[in-house]
């Protein structure tokens, strides 16, 4: 394999005097759950993010179930979100026994369709057997969704907005960072992800003091004033010391690399765009790239370029090969084949190739070359 499709082992060679250091003192001090890296990962990234509370977590699928859980949403409730993502998008909806309302993609951003979310909400609320709650807009490949025009349709409605900025973090749509678009934020550490730790981890921004006192208490299992005081139910969600702590010593570099994932993606698009479709760049939004997604015309030709690149020892993949309504998981909510298609064909021809911050130039080069050749 010439690369890895996100290589960790060159960050930690970069940072492993500053990680290795952030480790040793959580180890000398042996507060393992809730020690004091916990408490300075969240100013910092409250800070970073330009909200006033940042509440870590297990990890980024807890992330977005833990603000429904504040919210009380639950049976009969409808919420709106996008059928392409990762499966947790929609399974913390079910979780909690509300419906997941499915809303198409816009075909250059894969991201909700505005247009599209206005129409499922006055359906359903035309039709009234669910109560509208609340839209989860997924950020999806480092992407922020369209809140410019999300926004007014939720406040009309009355729903609240969750930002799945689980691939996002970094990024900003109209100068605001990801993690203050909507009423709250949930984001995660996952070791792949921009901003990632050594295992699971996540953590909810949001400016409501309510919700942030709320999402304390459930976190540690719903606890009051100690332990064990239980005022509501909760989770076992918290975020270890050890995680928080690799978390800080990549924090201090997480601008040099969200710059770098942008220089390569710039190289990218030059380099391919009149090959396959590369990815949209709107004016007034900078992405964090999590992901370098590219289209090809078929799935034949998805799959031709992928073999090559293979055969290179270059990696892809593919996110993701098949919407949420056509998975089993979610039968029992009625969907079929040819109810969102553009999720259904962005599905059969998107795939997506290296983007870390140390790719070599000289391997982008190579993959913009095998790519040009196909």
């Amino acid at each position: 394999m010439l690369t890895e499709f996100v290589d960790l082992a060159e960050q930690y060679r970069y940072l492993k005097d500053e990680i290795n250091s952030n480790i040793q003192k959580v180890l000398d001090h042996g507060q393992f759950i809730l020690g004091p890296e916990v408490e300075e990962l969240e100013h910092k990234l409250a800070e970073y993010a330009g909200v006033k509370h940042a509440v870590s977590c297990s990890n980024g699928t807890d992330a977005l179930l833990m603000p429904l859980m504040a919210w009380n949403i639950g049976r009969g409730d409808a919420v709106f979100t996008t059928s392409f993502s990762f499966i947790a998008t929609a399974e913390v909806i079910v979780l909690l026994g509300a419906t997941p309302i499915f809303v198409d993609i816009d075909p250059d951003t894969y991201n909700i369709d505005a247009n599209k979310l206005q129409q499922a909400v006055e359906r359903i609320v035309d039709e009234g057997k669910l109560n509208p709650r609340a839209v989860i807009p997924v950020n999806l490949f480092g992407l922020p969704a369209d809140y410019g025009r999300i926004c007014p349709i939720a406040g009309k409605y009355g729903l609240k907005v969750l930002e799945d900025a689980a691939q996002s973090f970094g990024s900003s749509y109209n100068g605001k960072k990801s993690g203050s678009l909507g009423d709250a934020a949930g984001t995660s550490f996952f070791p792949a992800k921009p901003l990632g730790c050594y295992g699971d981890g996540g953590a909810i921004l949001t400016n409501d003091d309510l919700l942030a006192e709320k999402l304390f208490s459930i976190r540690v299992h719903g606890k009051g004033r100690n332990k064990y005081e239980n005022i509501r139910i909760g989770l076992n969600g918290r975020l270890d010391t050890l995680q928080a702590a690799i978390l800080l010593a990549k924090l201090k570099i997480f601008d040099e690399e969200l710059e770098k994932r942008n220089r390569i993606a710039f190289k990218y698009t030059q380099g391919l765009k009149k090959i396959l479709k590369t990815p949209a760049n709107p004016s007034h939004s900078v992405s964090s790239w999590a992901q370098y997604p590219l289209m090809a015309d078929t799935p034949d030709q998805r799959e031709k370029v992928r073999d090559k690149l293979k055969k290179a020892g270059i990696p892809t993949f593919v996110y993701y090969p098949a919407p949420l309504h056509q998975q089993k998981a979610f039968d029992c909510l009625g969907y079929q084949q040819g109810d969102f298609p553009i999720s259904e064909d962005v599905s059969r021809r998107i795939f997506s190739i290296p983007i870390h911050p140390y790719l070599k130039d000289d391997l982008i080069e190579k993959i913009i070359e095998i790519i040009q050749s196909c």
